[in-house]
């Protein structure tokens, strides 16, 4: 059962790197959580109000505490277990459908700080939706590229570059069918170009519930390369995965990145339809994929049928929440060497079903290429700090896959040069 907690002036309640997964209520006193600022290590307070709930990210992501929470005079909180929680807040649709928006605006505000590093400056509406186009033609990602002039001409038909998106898509569509009769086509997933498919799924069990006859009306299916969701176009739905891949992409400068990778049971494009916000990625099948697809109404209807799926998108964005903080902290680094070994620890963290043990060794199921978009680097730089990593026998480089020599000294090399930029190996 929750149960009332004291807790005395100058307490913590408890502290960034805890593994305490209790959720809190706040019904007496006053407390502030404290943060610190990924771009700028600055220390951030945020104080907590009365009858608001503090602890829920970390404990239903399952991950440490970012932040700590002190206690400025003496106060009562309700604690309670992950378990007590969801049995008791489980049917609560408007706490539910609140707390995802909260958490929306938190992924958003953290994908608009990635892009910002990423990004050299902003551009307009039309060079930006000619860029991703230009992204994936010059990759020969062609039917991907269909897909996308013929969205955008659609959804933005006021476009001034209209006539040249539209000279692509023929384009596209002629080289298409050269292709096919020569039996060349190529998609994202089989070019070289996108994401290694080798990653973790959720829980297999949370998809047993749309199984039934009555999601049937919500399925759609693509094929390799075929478009799901365009960056920048108006959200108006959102997907859950049954069978298949989709890679998540952002382009930056002309250049794909590539965001994550998602299999059976997860969910995406789950913002747009919660804050009315215009799309932050391309989502490409890089294979076969079945979806169950709801728009704004059938989701409200969804949630009201079965509002335990809210709660289960909650658990989703509180990882997502975590594995885009974990992005940003590398990309916040300056240091070219911690940049790179800091992709190795986050992968290790965040998707530890991809790292293979090999005795004092783990093998990485990344390229070259995969390392340079985790740490937003140019190829070649990526390419001339693992050669250096290597040579120096941290690390073992092969055509699909980098095995690290020793990641407990790779963790103090990232450690020491993320603090002291100025040092070298």
């Amino acid at each position: 059962m929750p149960k009332a907690m004291q807790f005395s002036k100058g307490s913590l309640v408890y502290f960034e790197g805890d593994t305490d997964e209790r959720i809190f209520i706040l019904q007496k006193g006053s407390m502030v959580i404290y943060t610190i600022d990924i771009e700028t290590g600055a220390e951030l307070n945020e104080p907590i109000k009365q009858g608001e709930f503090f602890g829920v990210k970390s404990a239903l992501g399952h991950f440490p505490r970012e932040e700590s929470v002190r206690v400025l005079e003496p106060s009562v909180a309700i604690a309670m277990t992950i378990q007590e929680f969801e049995s008791l807040f489980s049917n609560n649709k408007e706490l539910i459908l609140k707390m995802l928006k909260v958490f929306s605006g938190q992924l958003r505000n953290i994908h608009r700080k990635i892009s910002s590093i990423l990004k050299d400056e902003d551009e307009s509406i039309d060079a930006e939706v000619m860029g991703v186009i230009n992204s994936f033609y010059s990759d020969s990602q062609l039917v991907t590229t269909i897909d996308l002039c013929t969205r955008y001409l659609k959804k933005f038909p006021y476009l001034s570059n209209q006539k040249a998106i539209a000279q692509i898509l023929s384009d596209s569509m002629k080289k298409h069918e050269v292709e096919v009769k020569r039996g060349q086509v190529k998609t994202l997933a089989n070019s070289g170009h996108g994401e290694e498919v080798k990653i973790a799924t959720e829980d297999g069990e949370s998809i047993k519930q749309f199984s039934l006859p009555a999601f049937s009306r919500f399925a759609k299916k693509y094929e390799p390369g075929q478009v799901l969701i365009a960056e920048f176009e108006p959200g108006d739905c959102f997907y859950l995965i049954q069978s298949g891949h989709v890679q998540l992409l952002k382009t930056i400068n002309g250049t794909n990145k590539n965001l994550d990778v998602l299999g059976p049971s997860q969910f995406f494009g789950e913002m747009a339809i919660l804050d009315n916000s215009a799309r932050s990625a391309t989502c490409i099948a890089l294979d076969n994929v079945e979806v169950l697809e709801f728009n704004k109404e059938n989701f409200a209807l969804l949630v009201a049928g079965q509002p335990q799926i809210a709660l289960l998108l909650l658990k989703m964005f509180c990882k997502r929440i975590y594995d885009q903080k974990r992005r940003l902290r590398i990309l916040a680094i300056s240091d070219i060497t911690a940049r790179v070994g800091d992709v190795f620890l986050m992968l290790e963290e965040t998707q530890p079903r991809n790292c293979i043990p090999q005795g004092d060794d783990i093998q990485f199921n990344l390229t070259v290429s995969s390392v340079a978009s985790w740490a937003g680097l140019p190829i070649e730089k990526a390419t001339d700090e693992l050669n250096r990593l290597a040579k120096n026998g941290r690390i073992l480089i092969y055509d699909n896959y980098i095995v690290v020599k020793n990641m407990a000294e790779l963790k103090r090399i990232v450690e020491h040069r993320r603090t002291l930029g100025s040092m070298s190996l």
